[in-house]
């Protein structure tokens, strides 16, 4: 019988830089740690505003997964940009991040997705999946957020069919593979 080897080095734990949660310490938690010190230090959000780990689980062909949404990022009480991280190229994490924009509040569709490697970004406009900019300084920061705000979008939630295509999409994309 083969056993996966683990693809991901584990250091120990650490605590959650939003909620003072015990995490497992990896390169990739770093990462996401790092994110949400930026948005807090540098993007001018408080704490409150940001929602780490929010979840969407799916299953379709009796595959069973768990989408993560590293941070959501709420407004006026709205929640109106998600921020999704992975390592490599952001154009394979682009369409799952307006997947899930799109499914993740049953209210209305999230206006903006940010795509991340943790060295550059992309910000999309969910309705359209179009690029709106590149790199992390993308992200708007309160100020410009507070700004834009007014002129965002705020569709209705999708009906039946095209929810499940969405979570369909948001399924395959974000699928487990581990190495052997």
């Amino acid at each position: 019988m083969r056993v996966p080897k683990p693809h991901h080095l584990i250091y120990g734990s650490l605590r959650d830089y939003l909620t003072g949660e015990e995490l497992t310490d990896t390169d990739d938690e770093r990462i996401r740690q790092d994110l949400s010190r930026m948005m807090v230090e540098e993007k001018g959000y408080a704490r409150e505003l940001l929602a780490p780990r929010l979840k969407i689980e799916t299953l379709f062909s009796r595959c069973f997964v768990t989408s993560t949404i590293e941070l959501t990022v709420t407004l006026h009480d709205k929640q109106f940009m998600i921020i999704r991280y992975g390592p490599g190229s952001l154009v394979s994490r682009e369409r799952p991040a307006i997947a899930a924009a799109r499914v993740i509040n049953p209210e209305y569709i999230i206006p903006l997705a940010v795509v991340t490697n943790g060295r550059d970004g992309e910000l999309l406009d969910t309705a359209t999946g179009k690029i709106l900019e590149y790199g992390l300084g993308a992200i708007p920061d309160y100020t410009t957020a507070e700004k834009m705000f007014a002129h965002l979008v705020f569709l209705p939630p999708l009906e039946a069919t095209r929810r499940e295509r969405e979570l369909r999409i948001l399924n395959a994309f974000d699928v487990e593979r581990c190495c052997f």
